[in-house]
């Protein structure tokens, strides 16, 4: 087991070879902030022209604003605009017990939603108010690991929601993708392949622009984070032709928890989010990388 695990580890320090990656390093950008509520940050979503977002901190807030961008589209400054808190549904601001808030994604009529860990679920969120309400929860919710569950959240064009378990309970078994439609409720139609090997685990996803799955995926391998984004075909029978677009050694960037995915004229940008977990010793930074046309 420790031979195997040292293997795991030096297969994580050293960069793949022979292998075409598909997503080129743009730049990042270490943002920092005087706002008290400021860090944390595990969802993010961007607008179609890159310089609008929301970033969601674990911390039950969501900080929202403009950025500004270099001509080869790397964050070069972030402006918060607005900072939220968010309320449950009685419309009290939400403590520790309840707003553990991982994920955030917006629907395609601008319905925002948020998925949380400790009280495993997915709400919809009030813009106006901050006020969030619950959805009916998928009966496997109650089972998952208090730290490890719905950080990953996504809305496909056609308003269904998607949302993995960060751990799938055996490094052999897939990760199980859990969607909601309207009128329908909750299934499990699908996973996520889990690779052995490895020990990256889903920490973000994100539909883009082509209606393609992109997963954003974490691994701490003892003395750091390497990060690793796959991509899917959605099909009718579910996530298929899976790529990898980019894989990161340890250390190349920090705790990279939320990604979003938008385009121009040079192709899909993957813009991505790190959570400093309110440490010293950690950064908040935007990560832009492209996949050219």
């Amino acid at each position: 087991m420790l031979r195997r695990s040292l293997l795991a580890l030096i297969a994580s320090l050293v960069p793949l070879t022979g292998q075409a990656e598909s997503a080129h390093y743009l730049g990042s950008f270490v943002w920092t902030s005087p706002e008290e509520r400021f860090g944390g940050f595990s969802g993010l979503e961007i607008s179609e022209d890159g310089h609008h977002f929301y970033a969601l901190s674990d911390r039950a807030t969501l900080f929202s604003g403009t950025l500004t961008r270099t001509d080869k589209g790397v964050v070069s400054a972030a402006q918060i605009d607005k900072v939220q808190r968010l309320r449950s549904e009685n419309g009290t601001p939400m403590g520790i017990a309840k707003g553990d808030s991982e994920g955030f994604a917006l629907a395609p009529n601008g319905t925002a939603y948020v998925s949380f860990e400790g009280k495993h679920r997915v709400a919809r969120l009030s813009f106006k108010t901050g006020q969030t309400t619950d959805l009916k929860g998928h009966p496997d919710f109650t089972k998952m690991q208090a730290n490890s569950s719905l950080e990953a959240l996504a809305v496909d064009e056609n308003g269904a929601i998607f949302t993995l378990p960060e751990r799938s309970g055996a490094m052999d078994r897939p990760f199980p993708l859990y969607r909601f439609r309207a009128g329908t409720g909750w299934d499990q139609p699908w996973s996520i392949p889990r690779h052995s090997g490895t020990d990256f685990l889903p920490v973000g996803m994100d539909f883009g622009p082509d209606g393609k799955l992109y997963l954003l995926e974490r691994w701490f391998t003892g003395i750091g984070f390497s990060s690793r984004v796959r991509r899917f075909d959605m099909t009718p029978k579910g996530p298929a032709n899976e790529i990898e677009l980019l894989r990161t050694t340890t250390g190349t960037h920090d705790n990279l928890e939320g990604i979003s995915v938008w385009s121009d004229a040079a192709g899909i940008h993957l813009t991505m989010i790190s959570d400093d977990n309110f440490r010293f010793f950690q950064r908040t930074e935007l990560v832009d990388y492209l996949v050219p046309k």
